[in-house]
């Protein structure tokens, strides 16, 4: 008789339940953090994000401002993983295909020579860092969904 009136959200309060481990929450957290702010800084601070990348700038600012707003839309989308993991785990596939992608391609300019060695230090700590963490998160999200599916 206990079983019929139990709370859905005490699910929640046994860890095992929960959608994510506290060390995924801090993962997408971190993540959502740093790409909002990068997103800014190659929003506001274009001049410098050239000079780092090590880029000549180009006579219009568009590009990378528009980079930077998609890399600060997806910091928000991690966010929102973060607080209803589940529902949401198609942003983070998103995300995780977006850095292996832009990855791939960062790693086919170095090699063609068209960008210097050192950013491959850039999109290291920007996107690659993340996919493991972000593949270990969404195998467990994924099947949590299939577990739930009626």
């Amino acid at each position: 008789m206990t079983g019929e009136f139990q709370n859905p959200d005490s699910a929640l309060a046994d860890p095992s339940r929960r959608p994510l481990k506290k060390w995924m929450k801090f993962v997408l957290r971190f993540a959502a953090v740093f790409n909002v702010c990068a997103g800014l800084f190659m929003l506001i601070g274009y001049h410098e994000t050239y000079k780092i990348i090590g880029m000549n700038k180009p006579d219009t600012a568009f590009p990378i401002q528009l980079v930077g707003i998609l890399v600060g839309l997806f910091g928000v989308g991690y966010y929102l993983v973060a607080r209803n993991p589940i529902e949401n785990r198609a942003v983070l596939l998103l995300g995780f295909w977006s850095k292996f992608l832009g990855s791939c391609l960062g790693t086919g300019y170095v090699v063609m020579g068209k960008l210097p060695l050192h950013f491959v230090a850039v999109y290291f700590f920007a996107d690659v860092i993340y996919l493991p963490f972000f593949y270990v998160i969404l195998r467990r999200l994924y099947a949590l969904a299939r577990e739930r599916r009626p």
